[in-house]
């Protein structure tokens, strides 16, 4: 591995392209199906390498798929970051969980009182914002605890798990039920409508009506209610199952979250909080792990510590920051890359970029791309600006809707901007650090449990590559390893600006 010279040190442009993962060419591999000549030129002229952003690599369970938050996480702490999906298993497996003190006085008390225990959470196994398994250890401490009515209030997926799955999640919780001898599905609602977090509330409401108060369509069974979705299980509308009575929460319940991923979930709470409030019901609530929720929710499982990362470093030095991204992706450049911390620092200057219109992805994949590649281009001219960081959303968010072919559209637009973004670097005389936070659009489909091949948006452990452009032409070409993970990309960053790791950081500069 040779030494880069000076045309690798100096401001630059770190590009994050969400979903941007490696594979093979296949039938169902979009960027490779897509027209990307400036993508693939990155990885033929420039330093470039592999890098893990799934499983242990990036603290979560191995074998795990990464996902956006616990990729920018990383990539700004500059180590592996135990993942709260993570903590939470290792809270069971010690059997701690279960016996939380916090969550023992809850049930003790629910029980007493003769009142409900209300379990809301995504129900399926793509680990990125819950974990199904999860709620086997949750309805084993109420049956223990002698809570005798558990309402679940199922999400379904169909978004980090294969389309056309919730059936048999929620049969799974169905046999969790009868296992733990306590517990019964009440009401099914689509995450579309439960886990927005684009401030979208007409959908929220929808969801806060349905677990607060048992509005909804009635289904005398899960398959009616999972049938009235034209879309999927995405889609699934806000469905009350008859078969389990009056199912609206009351003043005296307890209410357990048992998503680990807040940014998804915490709008749903929040205005589900507020209801409670407003209509004069007091309420227990706990989540399984830490949100970042205006009420006051206190979590079975504390989150790891992500500080000491790039932007401490960038704020001690003071280098100026400019962090750009679309809505979707707008705090994965801010809240989670600068290791979960919302504080603002004097020398970061934060850009949201937002469109006139409601998203459609699959009718316009390119979203609000051509905004964000402007404002990354002035952003680049500025020479009080040392770095740039960026997300290009679409490989991801396209990729999440399972349709391939504006998934391929999305991974060309991305392609466009890309060649955008180096021209202005190049006039800028700035280097670029372009890597994936996690697999996605190289994997658009899957094999469901019947072996039939379904399309599938979730994300995948494979690699994502790491490319180095230099600020100028004709530069000699340093070999970069052959394995790299998302925590060498903060080391890197600080190494390309001239300056040292933080001494948090375990990761290494590739150069």
């Amino acid at each position: 591995m040779s030494a880069p010279d000076d045309s690798f040190t100096g401001p630059g442009i770190l590009l994050v392209l969400d979903g941007w993962g490696h594979a093979p060419a296949a039938d169902d591999n979009a960027l490779a199906l897509a027209r990307t000549p400036v993508l693939d030129d990155l990885v033929t002229r420039f330093p470039n390498t592999l890098a893990d952003a799934s499983g242990e690599a990036v603290g979560l369970t191995a074998g795990t798929v990464g996902n956006s938050e616990i990729g920018h996480m990383v990539i700004g702490a500059g180590r592996p970051v135990p993942y709260d999906s993570l903590l939470v298993q290792q809270a069971i497996a010690a059997g701690t969980l279960r016996a939380h003190p916090r969550l023992g006085s809850v049930l003790d008390g629910t029980a007493a009182a003769g009142s409900a225990l209300h379990l809301i959470g995504l129900c399926s196994d793509g680990q990125i914002h819950s974990n199904v398994g999860h709620l086997a250890d949750l309805l084993a401490a109420a049956a223990a605890h002698g809570v005798s009515r558990v309402y679940i209030h199922a999400i379904t997926d169909g978004r980090d798990v294969a389309d056309g799955t919730a059936r048999t999640f929620l049969a799974q919780v169905g046999e969790m039920t009868g296992r733990a001898g306590t517990g019964r599905l009440a009401t099914v609602v689509g995450r579309g409508y439960a886990m927005d977090k684009a401030g979208n509330l007409d959908l929220t409401e929808q969801a806060v009506a349905l677990v607060a108060d048992g509005r909804g369509a009635s289904a005398g069974s899960v398959q009616q209610a999972l049938s009235a979705s034209e879309r999927g299980d995405e889609w699934v509308p806000a469905s009350v199952l008859t078969a389990a009575g009056d199912v609206a929460i009351a003043d005296g319940d307890a209410v357990l979250w048992f998503n680990f991923r807040s940014d998804r979930i915490q709008q749903f709470a929040d205005r589900l909080v507020e209801h409670l409030t407003a209509t004069g019901r007091s309420t227990q609530m706990l989540s399984l792990a830490q949100y970042d929720t205006r009420a006051a929710i206190p979590p079975l499982v504390e989150r790891a510590d992500a500080s000491g990362g790039l932007a401490g470093e960038l704020s001690e030095a003071g280098v100026r920051s400019v962090r750009i991204a679309e809505a979707e992706k707008f705090e994965h450049v801010t809240y989670y890359i600068n290791g979960r911390d919302a504080t603002a620092r004097s020398a970061e200057e934060h850009v949201r970029i937002t469109g006139d219109d409601k998203p459609d992805y699959i009718a316009r994949p390119q979203m609000n791309l051509d905004r964000v590649t402007t404002a990354v281009t002035e952003a680049a001219g500025r020479t009080d600006v040392e770095l740039v960081v960026a997300n290009l959303a679409n490989i991801d968010v396209v990729g999440h809707t399972g349709n391939l072919a504006a998934t391929v559209t999305a991974c060309e637009a991305t392609d466009a901007a890309v060649g955008r973004i180096l021209d202005a670097a190049r006039a800028g005389g700035r280097w670029v650090l372009a890597v994936g936070d996690h697999g996605n659009a190289e994997k658009m489909t899957k094999e469901a449990a019947d072996g039939t091949t379904r399309p599938y948006g979730g994300h995948t452990t494979n690699p994502v590559p790491l490319v180095i452009v230099p600020r100028g032409a004709g530069t000699a070409q340093p070999m970069l390893p052959g394995t790299a993970t998302l925590a060498d990309v903060a080391p890197t960053v600080l190494h390309l600006l001239g300056r040292k790791p933080g001494s948090a950081m375990t990761g290494r500069t590739l150069l």
